[in-house]
């Protein structure tokens, strides 16, 4: 049996309804907005208990929704009863299934220049690769992630001391610029992915973790996707910030001497840590209490 064609977006759709949760999308769900789209609803993942409370928190796009006036669902099956053009998919956090992508066409903004880094953290896999460059693409949402045609794409340089929340900002702002124009101006015929297939998969606790044995450019990259983590004294020890130095310190890869830090090739001044049961603070500050022994190492 062949499976039917997936539903095709007009040229110029005007009623959209958005998809989206964390605060990524919304850029995309204002400027569509702002440009004065007609967006009868809204779908964003349930709320969620968050805090030390365990209040339930509504998620970005909700919370940006209902400011604009927007009608809200958790319920992905809702948009299949409103009477749209297209989908706009920014984020959205589950998977749509085939049956859905026949009914109502769905268009879909990635953070990558696909097909290099397909799936789950494109922003984090191309830091960790060290890419010089990445971009958004606007593209058509296929049941396979991330294999749609490509709309429309747009690249930026990858700064090497950019981190992974503000290159995502970046192409947030980026993409929705690039998703509300295209849809202004008009779809055109997307053109089918072309290079190398390269996949972005989830990241686990161990992409985090910091190897000291290997350079300072390579810690650096580690570090600058937020969380990387080592171990002091045998609890974990996160390292929220850093820099390259010319300064000159002596011992094994992991050795601490005041905020400086040893790499297998270079040396890093340590900026903002986070000890374990603490909230993250100054370096200075942390070297200040933890009476440092002579030649102590992180990771030992």
């Amino acid at each position: 049996m062949c499976e039917s064609a997936l539903a095709e977006p007009p040229c110029h759709p005007r009623r959209i309804v958005f998809l989206g949760t964390p605060d990524d999308a919304v850029p995309t769900l204002v400027s569509l907005h702002e440009a004065d789209f007609d967006i009868p609803l809204v779908v964003s993942q349930p709320d969620r208990r968050r805090g030390r409370g365990k209040q339930l928190v509504a998620s970005p796009v909700k919370a940006a929704a209902i400011e604009l006036g927007i009608p809200v669902s958790s319920e992905l099956t809702d948009v299949l009863d409103v009477d749209a053009d297209v989908a706009v998919v920014v984020a959205y956090g589950e998977i749509i299934p085939r049956s859905m992508l026949e009914v109502l066409p769905m268009v879909n903004l990635h953070f990558s220049l696909l097909p290099r880094w397909r799936g789950a953290a494109p922003v984090e896999r191309a830091i960790l690769a060290g890419d010089e460059q990445t971009g958004v693409c606007v593209m058509q949402l296929a049941p396979e992630i991330d294999t749609g045609s490509v709309y429309r794409q747009s690249t930026v340089s990858i700064d090497d001391r950019i981190t992974a929340a503000k290159l995502r900002s970046k192409l947030a702002v980026l993409g929705a610029r690039e998703m509300t124009d295209a849809l202004s101006t008009g779809l055109s015929e997307p053109k089918a992915q072309d290079g190398e297939v390269v996949y972005a998969r989830k990241l686990e606790s161990d992409d985090f973790q910091i190897d000291f044995a290997s350079s300072s450019e390579q810690v650096m990259r580690r570090i600058r996707i937020g969380g990387a983590w080592t171990t002091f004294r045998g609890e974990r020890f996160k390292i929220w910030e850093a820099e390259p130095t010319e300064e000159a310190a002596v011992g094994r890869p992991g050795t601490i001497a005041e905020t400086l830090t040893l790499t297998g090739q270079g040396v890093l001044r340590l900026v903002t840590v986070q000890p374990a049961g603490k909230p993250p603070m100054a370096a200075s500050a942390w070297v200040n209490g933890a009476h440092l022994e002579l030649r102590e190492r992180f990771g030992s």
